[in-house]
């Protein structure tokens, strides 16, 4: 192989020819679709085999079977002479198809599929498939929603709140952070910032839980190792939505009495928390609040 042909096989990213590979494109392929994008001209098969570092036989065949699905257009005859199709047309059609085959795929499974165990506990790991997750739940919600959150993931999902209030869901909203009114999603929503103060403190400032339309729940710990549990285990799914109830009562009772709260137990409730924090906690809750 030549250097210059060296060079040129070289331009083509690894990250780019991995995520072709996840679309069906063998390495051929998407060498030779890389190569006539690259381009922007005809090209023979001479041409690319040469540009692509793909061997001739190979690349006739590649040819063949990015005519057939439509990534390639012959242009001329003797020689032949191909063309890319636009990537933004090419990858909308395969988005397309790939989303009609799986919507089909996916009722026809769910046909065939047994029950859900609604006792089991469901783990996942990894920030997107979690949000991913987290985002399906509200937008499926049909009734109510309570969630307990940090403000900088509740504004990860924005937009399918405000669709859900939108949707007329009822909403009840507690946040670690300074604004509620940001996070308030129309008549049927009522957000509290935690305790009256948003302060993040101890180790449930790194929890994001929901329960949905009281037979479901997700509870995830956002920080690394970004992990978390759902399930519409009934009593799990009970034990989520009392803790997301009992921070709106303690949230009203501390805007209400705040003064006489902390003169008994101290800012940010001190003395409870110290009480029976671990030792990293109350360091923690030191470090926040300057205590």
């Amino acid at each position: 192989m030549s250097s210059n042909l060296a060079l040129r096989v070289q331009a083509a990213p690894d990250d780019l020819m991995a995520d072709l590979r996840r679309l069906g494109f063998t390495d051929y392929e998407g060498r030779i679709y890389i190569e006539l994008v690259r381009q922007g001209k005809p090209g023979t098969a001479y041409e690319l085999s040469k540009n692509a570092g793909v061997p001739r036989p190979n690349t006739y065949n590649a040819l063949e079977a990015l005519a057939q699905r439509g990534a390639v257009l012959a242009v001329s005859e003797s020689p032949a002479r191909y063309v890319a199709t636009p990537p933004e047309e090419l990858l909308g059609s395969i988005a397309r198809e790939t989303t009609a085959l799986c919507n089909d795929v996916s009722v026809r499974l769910s046909e065939m599929a047994a029950p859900v165990d609604d006792q089991l506990v469901w783990s996942l790991t990894g920030d997107s498939s979690i949000h991913e997750k987290v985002n399906r739940l509200i937008v499926n919600a049909r009734e109510s929603l309570m969630i307990k959150a940090a403000d900088d993931i509740l504004a990860r999902h924005i937009d399918s709140l405000t669709e859900a209030g939108e949707r007329g869901v009822e909403m009840l909203i507690v946040v670690y952070g300074p604004d509620a009114k940001r996070f308030t999603f129309g008549p049927r929503c009522r957000t509290y910032i935690h305790e009256g103060n948003g302060l993040r403190m101890g180790s449930t400032d790194n929890l994001f839980t929901i329960a949905v339309d009281h037979g479901s729940m997700l509870t995830a710990h956002v920080t690394e190792p970004v992990r978390a549990v759902h399930t519409s285990n009934r009593p799990i799914v009970n034990l989520a939505e009392s803790l997301i109830r009992h921070d709106y009562y303690m949230a009203e009772i501390c805007t209400r009495f705040g003064g006489e709260i902390e003169a008994a137990f101290g800012p940010y409730l001190r003395d409870l928390r110290l009480a029976c924090f671990t030792p990293e906690q109350a360091d923690t809750f030191r470090q926040k609040t300057g205590l």
